[in-house]
């Protein structure tokens, strides 16, 4: 939100500005799908393109346009390497991506407020970007991001505003809050579920978006929506509790389900679900035990643990 407030301050000031967005990426260019900055004409800029030169060449030269008040629209791809003959970022990290630069019209500021509005308030909505200007609709898009050039200075991007992914920790314990901590950094809307009143830790829990206190975890199967941009982590206090939660959330389709434990709860519980003759599809892929294996001590390792792994999850076909 913090680049569009910036955008919206700079016109409320009669002050001109350009965005700078990444329309798409390939390989390992620093500046993925989305990445964004805006430059003011006051030299004032926020937000980030992939850095280095290539983002620093950006910003004169969206300065250098707003000063000499030329045309300032404009689609330019980057190669992220010295050999290519063509279009060199004059990075040497490989991966290309193409960037639009763009000046906002004044009456594009309605659009934009009404962007603020809806990230303010933990919407979804759309972002729609054309060579010729930029709207915002409250309607919810299919997909996160969907980009068509067509010929060589149209397009049309659609991009997903608001977060774009879920978390849904069970349990509010101290592991819960620190990842709950480290997870807010990131396109994570999240949830904490939890069965005890007055618990110390949910009440210290200003990470979490929202904050659930349920009368059982067997409740859970009623807020939990399956989506491809969803992901479970189960953490209650104990072998019981975590049971009756992930009994509840079977044959559910996350994009991950995690279930923290040692390897011998989790093989006992899942022996004993083989016991109740619960078919094992329905639990065949959750991770456990969860996060990556580090050798996790602590409550902060632990949760530096399973973000890597719901990173790589999330990254996995980028």
């Amino acid at each position: 939100m913090n680049i569009w407030e910036f955008i919206e301050g700079k016109l409320s000031s009669s002050i001109d500005v350009m965005l700078l967005y990444v329309l798409e990426s390939k390989g390992s260019s620093p500046g993925r799908r989305g990445f964004k900055m805006a430059v003011a004409a006051d030299n004032d800029f926020s937000g980030t393109i992939g850095g280095g030169i290539m983002e620093h060449k950006f910003v004169e030269m969206a300065k250098a346009r707003l000063k000499g008040n030329t045309d300032t629209s404009g689609i330019y791809k980057q190669i992220h390497d010295k050999s290519s003959a063509y279009d060199q970022s004059g990075m040497i990290c490989s991966g290309e991506q193409t960037i639009f630069l763009y000046q906002i019209k004044p009456g594009e500021a309605t659009h934009i407020r009404s962007l603020i509005k809806s990230l303010s308030l933990n919407r979804n909505g759309t972002l729609q970007l054309k060579n010729t200007g930029i709207l915002f609709s409250e309607k919810k898009p299919q997909q996160d991001f969907y980009f068509e050039l067509e010929g060589e200075s149209d397009f049309l991007m659609l991009e997903k505003t608001g977060y774009k992914n879920q978390l849904h920790i069970i349990g509010g314990g101290h592991c819960s809050l620190a990842l709950a901590r480290l997870m807010c950094e990131m396109d994570f809307y999240i949830t904490v579920y939890e069965e005890r009143n007055g618990l110390n830790t949910i009440e210290q829990n200003i990470y979490a978006h929202e904050k659930k206190i349920l009368s059982t975890y067997s409740e859970l199967s009623n807020f939990l929506e399956p989506g491809d941009n969803v992901y479970v982590v189960i953490m209650t206090f104990g072998y019981r509790s975590d049971d009756i939660a992930l009994k509840a959330l079977l044959g559910k389709q996350f994009k991950y389900l995690g279930v923290l434990g040692s390897k011998k709860k989790m093989e006992k519980m899942f022996a004993d679900y083989r016991l109740e003759n619960i078919d094992e599809k329905l639990f065949s892929n959750i991770h456990s035990p969860v996060g990556v294996q580090i050798k996790s001590q602590t409550t902060a390792e632990i949760a530096v643990s399973i973000a890597a792994e719901i990173i790589a999850v999330k990254n996995k076909d980028q």
